[in-house]
């Protein structure tokens, strides 16, 4: 079994991350938690995050990465994030449509890894 390091930083981003509803960039998780750490190590703690898969990234339309907080079971062994993402035009806030899973097809000699569908338009608080 692996065991984790668990950081006063580590702790702080998960749970900012985990108690927001929409997905969140490293520019703003910086702004709010202000002087507990330096960019670098926030760099560490969401790459961390995002390898024990209890965050996942999304790239937005306008190339911007966000983190949000995956919402699943732990006890199962594979976990896939998808579901489609949505990202408002005004706002810039991204959320998660966990409900909506996108459907595709492709040839068979194609071998999907990762699935990252993002759509945009305005959310409702903007509407």
């Amino acid at each position: 079994m692996k065991t984790t390091r668990n950081t006063a930083a580590k702790t702080a981003i998960l749970e900012l991350i985990t108690q927001s509803e929409v997905a969140l960039s490293h520019i703003e998780i910086q702004k709010v938690t202000d002087g507990l750490c330096d960019r670098v190590t926030i760099y560490r703690v969401l790459d961390r995050l995002v390898s024990e898969d209890v965050i996942h990234k999304i790239a937005t339309p306008d190339g911007t990465v966000k983190y949000a907080s995956c919402h699943h079971n732990h006890d199962e062994k594979k976990h896939i994030h998808n579901h489609i993402h949505f990202s408002c035009e005004n706002c810039h806030s991204v959320t998660c449509l966990d409900s909506i899973q996108p459907v595709f097809a492709i040839p068979d000699s194609y071998l999907v890894k990762e699935i990252n569908f993002t759509l945009s338009g305005l959310c409702p608080k903007c509407q």
